[in-house]
């Protein structure tokens, strides 16, 4: 989960390993062939992260939690979860304009920051499948 948050462009599972300083090691080769065999759960890695963050920065007291959501415009045959949605970015309260792509829900831990006078977010986003 590290060498993919830390990893620049692309997150490849060579570019995650290179990230955590595996790439001088003698069997190399064969991290990527195991891991991209392996079946990931996003929805368990999102659970352990979430879990982690609240550990780390809210170890005692309330927990505070945002929810966002975001449309990325998307086409293609392999978009399964693509759907029509009302843009709340170009929409007013007397006119509607509707968007088709994927919509993202965002989850955030928002954490008490010593020296910021407000919670500041840490976020696990994930796509919302459309309604059909």
């Amino acid at each position: 989960m590290i060498g993919a948050i830390l990893a620049p462009g692309k997150r490849t599972v060579t570019s995650v390993l290179r990230v955590m300083g595996l790439s001088e090691d003698k069997h190399f080769q064969n991290y990527p062939r195991v891991l991209n065999r392996a079946v990931w759960s996003s929805l368990a890695a999102s659970q352990i992260l979430l879990g982690l963050l609240g550990v780390a920065f809210v170890p005692v007291g309330v927990i505070g939690m945002g929810l966002d959501d975001t449309i990325e415009r998307r086409w293609g045959a392999k978009i399964k979860a693509r759907g029509i949605y009302r843009d709340p970015v170009r929409s007013s309260h007397s006119h509607t304009v509707k968007a088709s792509g994927l919509r993202w829900l965002s989850l955030m831990l928002l954490a008490p920051i010593p020296w910021a006078k407000r919670p500041t977010a840490s976020g696990l986003s994930w796509p919302r499948p459309a309604l059909r």
